[in-house]
């Protein structure tokens, strides 16, 4: 049995089992690195960075690392997207069709430009929209205090 993936059922024989996940069995959660602590990514947090990106790059066209510099300096140092994150959302993001983008030279180093296209522009206002009833509904919950 392997503790961390619950029951498990072994895969092959030897001096070392290996063991796959029972279908019962609670799907370990992924896990970031942040700053030497571990932070599970979820479902909001992953949201909240595709809804930092498309409406940033509504309001303008920027690069990768310009992006990520926009994002800390609009929430006070409060969110960083590095690039193990960035980059696979922009890739992405440009495969729905939500980015569009283009590269540039500049001092001889190629930068890729990003900006969204009308489709991730209605994807925007759905999320803005979403994001807003969250908010509401927990601030509700919490009383309408604002907790920090």
């Amino acid at each position: 049995m392997c503790p961390e993936l619950g029951r498990g059922i072994p895969l092959r024989s030897g001096s070392r089992p290996r063991f796959a996940r029972a279908p019962d069995a609670p799907i370990p959660q992924t896990l970031r690195y942040h700053g030497g602590v571990v932070r599970k990514t979820t479902p909001l947090t992953a949201g909240v960075s595709e809804l930092l990106v498309l409406g940033l790059l509504a309001q303008r066209e920027m690069y990768g690392y310009e992006l990520a510099k926009a994002v800390q300096a609009v929430t006070r140092r409060e969110i960083r997207l590095g690039e193990g994150l960035l980059y696979p959302l922009l890739h992405g993001l440009e495969l729905q069709k939500l980015l569009r983008s283009r590269r540039v030279t500049v001092s001889g180093r190629p930068r890729i430009y990003y900006r969204t296209t009308a489709v991730g522009r209605r994807r925007l206002t759905k999320l803005a929209g979403q994001w807003r009833r969250a908010s509401a509904a927990v601030d509700s919950a919490l009383g309408g205090r604002a907790y920090a």
